[in-house]
């Protein structure tokens, strides 16, 4: 691979973890086969990213790499798998000139989907079953995911001898080194089709619209995601599927406000009210409360609920709810609600504006 592996991913030479994460989940979703309908030139450059991705996140290649370049990056760094598959088999034949035998192609794991779910505040709280639907490619029933059309059959790809990949010899700082790539005729399959089916073309499969019921977990917050193992999409010529990702999207709500299991909501109580003390109804996630307002409550004063807020999710039992009270000043005033206002003033010695003066004529008066 000729090009930079920073460039591939597009990131700086310092990225950190991160970084090349989202950068590689970026860039693999616009080159994946799946998404450019097979294009090769599209194909080869995911497969350049990916390799790109696994150098540059591994401490040590990722070392080597800064100072010899790809040629630097060859011999594994902890008996991995680097050369191709091949692992230690490639590197006996490279330096003792034997051999040990290579993997054998075969079908393709689908790749992953991804999906967003929203739901409305209350479905986040107390869960249950939703259904969501996807475009998604599934096994060709006309061929049951073989690609080959009815009577014919798979056959060994005369490229790779059914080994489902090609090795290069390629010269390294420590010598000679063999590596090993999926072959291009195959994809690394190890067969090819002769005679492909009509209904997919050889693919194995076939874009179908699929619905799913996903059961979210009581408790569940805007920004997690579910993964349903084997509901991805079908992968090439038998292959078994991917994974679905579901991604959780929350709407706010009007009234109530999360940190956690905890939710937290305002009370609007009348000034008597909260003077004289009431019992004021309040409409929770589960229905109508009442809630005991003391005499000489102040805006700010907390209620707590408890067991009333959300569910956690890895665990039992449930957050509290918070209820602030809000005391709200009367607005506007009948002339016999300010009569009793203004007596209730003279009572308590309280210095109040003069009747149909406000406080910003007082204080012009008393500069005048």
């Amino acid at each position: 691979m000729s090009a930079d592996y920073y460039e591939l991913l597009g990131v700086r030479r310092d990225a950190d973890d991160d970084e090349l994460k989202r950068a590689y989940r970026r860039r693999a979703r616009e080159l994946h086969p799946d998404r450019t309908g097979g294009d090769a030139e599209a194909e080869a450059t995911f497969k350049e990213v990916t390799l790109a991705y696994e150098v540059l996140r591994d401490p040590a290649r990722r070392a080597r790499y800064d100072r010899f370049g790809p040629e630097g990056v060859d011999v594994p760094s902890g008996g991995g798998d680097f050369f191709g598959g091949g692992g230690l088999g490639d590197l006996f034949e490279a330096f003792f000139g034997g051999g040990m035998q290579t993997r054998r192609g075969g079908p393709v794991r689908g790749a992953d989907a991804e999906v967003v779910l929203e739901l409305a505040f209350r479905e986040a709280v107390f869960g249950g079953a939703h259904e969501i639907s996807i475009d998604e490619l599934v096994a060709c029933d006309a061929c049951q995911g073989s690609g080959a059309r009815s009577g014919t059959t798979a056959i060994r790809c005369p490229e790779c001898q059914g080994s489902g990949e090609l090795r290069r010899v390629r010269q390294s700082i420590l010598g000679q080194v063999v590596t090993a790539v999926p072959c291009g005729r195959c994809q690394g399959v190890g067969e090819v089709i002769p005679t492909p089916c009509a209904g997919c073309r050889g693919e194995g499969r076939r874009l179908e619209a699929r619905t799913f019921s996903v059961e979210v977990p009581a408790g569940i917050d805007h920004g997690s995601t579910l993964r349903l193992t084997g509901r991805g999409p079908a992968g090439q010529r038998g292959g078994p599927p991917g994974d679905l990702y579901v991604h959780l999207a929350v709407r706010p709500d009007d009234r109530f406000a999360r940190d956690g299991a905890d939710l937290h909501a305002d009370l609007h109580v009348s000034m008597t009210q909260a003077a004289l003390g009431a019992a004021v109804p309040f409409e929770t996630l589960e229905g109508e409360e009442t809630l005991s307002v003391a005499a000489g409550t102040q805006t700010g004063h907390v209620i707590r609920l408890r067991a009333r807020g959300v569910p956690h999710v890895r665990g039992r039992g449930r957050g509290d709810l918070h209820v602030r009270v809000v005391v709200d000043t009367p607005h506007p005033l009948t002339k016999e609600q300010e009569e009793l206002l203004r007596r209730l003033a003279v009572e308590r010695g309280e210095d109040v504006a003069p009747t149909g003066e406000g406080i910003m004529s007082r204080l012009r008066s008393a500069f005048s």
